[in-house]
């Protein structure tokens, strides 16, 4: 299992932990979203503590992610959806950090597991559907009929977008942690082939391995923005009516 690609998703225990026999263990999982979220909050209390009229390049970099979230939920949710901020930003942060984290040398892609990205997408799923529900009633229903729908119709396209409404925390955490997953069994497997070669051609399939790392920290930022921005999506339905 040591030169195996799944080896290195394999989650192990580093403090061993049981409360009235739940086995709730301290891992190396809970280790990386630990660093990701101390990391991030470092970081904005550095760019922040000392606020200037002219802003420093720490400062601009957080203002410039801080705008790119507002302007997401504007455009996806309207004003109203201006008091999800907090919560929009701190998942994007999370998950970019978690997926950055993930491709440093010996690192722990912690969103490759399902578990993880699942949990993500289940909170955003509740949260829609209370709020939907808080704010608009029984309207909410209507999300399930697309306006202008025959009646005749009407039986089948119901079933279709509740399913479809049911699937969204499913296709959301898959695409997030297949994506982060077949990424690194990717890089596992062209590093695997460096290993084998003899020693005078280990070099060449290194310009292919750059590539790769670099592609794969492209589909890590991705990722986490298409997280985000489906996330929006997805508060429209409850903060707007159909």
């Amino acid at each position: 299992m040591s030169h195996s690609p799944l080896e290195q998703f394999t989650v192990k225990k580093l403090v061993a932990l049981d409360l009235l026999g739940c086995d709730i263990s301290f891992t190396n999982s809970s280790l990386y979203m630990l660093v990701a979220s101390t990391i991030v909050l470092s970081y904005f209390y550095l760019a922040l503590k000392n606020n200037r009229i002219v802003p420093s390049r720490i400062q601009a970099s957080a203002e410039i992610i801080y705008n790119m979230i507002t302007n997401m939920l504007n455009q996806n949710v309207g004003k109203e959806g201006r008091k999800f901020i907090p919560l929009i930003f701190t998942l994007f942060m999370f998950v970019l950090l978690c997926n950055l984290l993930g491709m440093l040398p010996y690192g722990f892609a912690v969103t490759s597991h399902i578990a993880i990205t699942f949990g993500l997408a289940i909170m955003i799923f509740f949260l829609v559907t209370i709020y939907g529900f808080a704010t608009q009633g029984m309207h909410f229903l209507a999300i399930f009929l697309p306006k202008g729908t025959p009646l005749w119709l009407s039986p089948l396209m119901i079933l279709i977008e509740l399913c479809a409404y049911l699937a969204r925390p499913i296709s959301l955490s898959l695409r997030l942690a297949a994506n982060m997953t077949a990424g690194h069994i990717l890089l596992k497997v062209m590093a695997g082939f460096v290993v084998s070669l003899i020693i005078f051609a280990k070099f060449l399939p290194m310009p292919v391995i750059m590539v790769l790392v670099g592609f794969e920290l492209f589909v890590a930022i991705l990722q986490a923005y298409i997280f985000t921005i489906l996330a929006c999506v997805y508060l429209s339905d409850a903060v707007n009516a159909h």
